[in-house]
């Protein structure tokens, strides 16, 4: 019997997949998790039991945190990126790297084919498609979902139809968990105009009293949370962990997809945009303005070129190479105040805080030039202002 390797999740998609791969196909499923940050221990434990319930032949869970984190999350900070100033890739970037560790273990256990559960209308079949493609071109790609055209409802009788037992209510919604954020996908996304009811968010409101918290930065990371140190990934998770009992970081990312059409996806993401907005207001502080206005542009591309799956593109690096070294100065703590649904960033301290400089203060004094220097300097900045309007004053 063939051997397919299938990118599995747990979820409705995945589940179909199985069935129909050993049914239809008649082919030997080895099923394979990447976990980017969305499982706990005990939860990963319930989905390899449910995975060999479900038939596959053998199952692993792949833990990619650290190397998720180094190689994409590290830089989306270091560029602020918020794909239309609103979506932080929560789901977007990790694919790219779940694709890659899904081909590494096909080669490794020598599978003919690889599948997944994407539909035919969204961005992450590019995103898979395209590194199967790229790293592995000699395995086909199976998508039951995609080439069958199968709607969620035809998915679930189907599983019903083969004795899965499935919390068919929770499948109302498709939600996809990861350390940078949390996507949450439903009928009301499939419109222009519904939200998201509050049940559908995984992290509901908890606290309602505002908490104070300090983040460290060192050379443009996050590698402290209240006075104490540790890895990026786990400072992340401690912030994760306390700023999504205030339900912050939601929100609905509409934007074009990958294939061309538009998209409308929820999402929660607390320590995610809490870390990005941070991190954003230190630069502020300690870059010039020409730095910000290069990085500005440069990590909106980066951010629209890892949403499409063009990791493997050189340019990333390039890009990669700049935000690093852009970062060289932002170091320093951020005091931030955390509340229902929101936050508040406070205000920094940094050793490389350009306000604090020995030429003047913003609107009160100015040590380093006289009145008349700044009259002069008003006055030949405003010439080209004057040229323009006495050559075209008939307009």
């Amino acid at each position: 019997m063939e051997k397919v390797v299938l990118a599995y999740s747990g979820g409705l998609d995945t589940s179909y997949c199985v069935k129909y791969l050993i049914n239809e196909l008649k082919l030997e499923v080895h099923s394979a998790l990447v976990n980017t940050g969305g499982f706990s221990a005990k939860e990963l434990e319930i989905v390899e039991k449910k995975a060999y319930e479900m038939g596959v032949t053998s199952h692993i869970n792949k833990n990619i945190l650290e190397e998720y984190y180094s190689k994409a999350i590290k830089y989306m900070v270091f560029g602020n990126v918020l794909k239309n100033n609103t979506y932080p890739l929560s789901v977007s970037a990790e694919r790219v790297f779940q694709a890659i560790e899904v081909v590494e273990y096909a080669k490794q256990i020598g599978a003919k084919y690889i599948a997944h559960g994407s539909t035919g209308a969204g961005n992450d079949q590019v995103r898979f498609d395209m590194i199967f493609q790229t790293l592995a071109p000699e395995i086909e790609i199976i998508t039951p979902i995609r080439d069958l055209k199968l709607s969620r409802q035809e998915e679930i009788a189907y599983l019903k139809e083969n004795g899965v037992d499935y919390p068919w209510e929770k499948a109302k919604y498709s939600i996809n968990k990861g350390i940078w954020g949390t996507s949450v996908g439903g009928v009301e996304t499939l419109t222009s105009h519904q939200a998201l009811p509050e049940e559908a968010y995984p992290s509901q409101l908890e606290k309602t009293t505002p908490t104070d918290v300090k983040l460290h930065f060192k050379k443009g990371e996050l590698v402290g949370l209240n006075d104490e140190f540790d890895t990026s990934v786990n400072t992340i998770l401690k912030l994760e962990e306390i700023a999504s009992k205030y339900a912050i970081g939601r929100d609905i990312h509409v934007g074009d997809t990958i294939v061309g059409i538009k998209g409308r996806v929820g999402f929660e993401a607390a320590a995610a945009v809490v870390t990005i907005k941070a991190h954003h207001t230190l630069e502020k502080h300690v870059l010039s303005k020409w730095q910000q206005n290069l990085k500005e542009q440069l990590g909106s591309w980066y951010g629209m070129l890892l949403h499409d799956g063009q990791y493997f593109e050189p340019v990333m690096r390039n890009i990669e190479a700049f935000l690093e070294d852009s970062q060289k100065t932002v170091t320093g703590e951020v005091f931030v105040t955390l509340k229902p649904y929101h936050f508040s960033i406070n205000g920094i301290e940094s050793k490389h805080d350009l306000m604090k400089s020995k030429f003047g203060e913003y609107g009160e004094t100015n040590k380093a030039w006289s009145a008349d220097d700044a009259k002069g300097f008003i006055k030949i900045l405003g010439t080209p202002n004057k040229i323009y309007h006495s050559v075209n004053s008939e307009l």
